[in-house]
């Protein structure tokens, strides 16, 4: 008997899923439609790209290495980094840009050279929201580039990070209107969905329904992908973990910073024991504190 809570197509979240879709060139398809979906509007049209080295190691001994999940160059010699961001980090931002540096380094020619650089994007798709509500709930695209802060306008142009809040996009499949949204959907939904849904009838979503679906993996493919899972689940978590014992430490330093701020005030440990709904026993131990 099929095991129905077995999912039938790959988490895009995960790293093997994430470069089996976009990473290779059998899928490059794939990775093209994206990006043109991302950029629609723009002057920003992509014909064919080039993957390069994902692996980084520096201009010298000791220099700290980058490892992008995908690094490609379009036909007009732009570069694109492409990256999965499963949870938050501390310096997200700091990230982003020290990575950017690699495709523009990358360009300077050995000898004379007139500084002329082709244009770089960073493109991230975050499972997170940025933090202390920066952006709206209902934006969760952001296009982002150097610009003068008094009047605005845009100071350099080939310089572009392109941020995805997947976690703010909700709309169903009878809400698509786009092949941006489309796209937004399918990474969003993959690993819930039982079938294609009539809204991605689409050739290149056929491609990718057909390039996810587990069941037609090698034994060697499906070993690789349940590790990577695997990894995504731990790494997941260990962060839910951490941020529950960050919320009990907290509630746990508002109520010691309640109990002394009351004992300060001339109540007595019976009098904040009452008032707090705490025992006795609790309120002593957090006095000590």
């Amino acid at each position: 008997m099929a095991d129905d809570t077995k999912e039938r197509f790959i988490n895009p979240y995960t790293d093997f899923g994430f470069k089996k879709l976009f990473g290779t060139e059998m899928n490059k398809d794939l990775l093209i439609s994206f990006l043109n979906a991302l950029f629609n509007g723009s002057k920003k049209e992509i014909e064919d790209v080039q993957y390069l080295n994902g692996e980084n190691l520096g201009d010298g001994y000791g220099d700290r290495r980058s490892i992008f999940d995908v690094y490609c160059m379009a036909k007009d010699g732009s570069r694109f980094i492409v990256e999965m961001q499963k949870a938050e980090q501390t310096y997200f931002k700091d990230r982003s840009v020290y990575y950017a540096t690699t495709p523009i380094r990358q360009q300077a020619p050995k000898g004379k050279w007139d500084y002329h650089l082709e244009e770089v994007y960073t493109v991230g798709i975050l499972n997170f929201e940025f933090p202390n509500n920066e952006y709206p709930a209902d934006r969760y695209r952001h296009e982002i580039k150097l610009e003068d802060v008094d009047d605005h306008h845009v100071f350099y142009d080939k310089l572009t990070f392109v941020y995805l809040e997947m976690p703010k996009f909700n709309k169903t499949e009878d809400e698509l209107n786009s092949m941006f949204e489309k796209w937004m959907f399918v990474l969003r939904n993959l690993s819930r969905l039982l079938e294609r849904p009539k809204a991605l009838q689409d050739r290149v979503f056929q491609k990718l329904f057909d390039q996810a679906e587990i069941a037609k993996y090698s034994d060697a493919e499906r070993r690789q992908y349940e590790a990577s899972q695997k990894e995504y689940w731990d790494y997941t978590s260990t962060l839910e973990t951490a941020e529950r014992k960050g919320e009990v430490k907290g509630v746990l330093k508002e109520k010691e910073e309640t109990v002394h701020r009351l004992m300060a005030m001339g109540l007595t440990i019976e009098q904040i024991a009452q008032g707090t709904n705490m025992s006795i026993d609790d309120v002593k131990r957090l006095l000590q504190e």
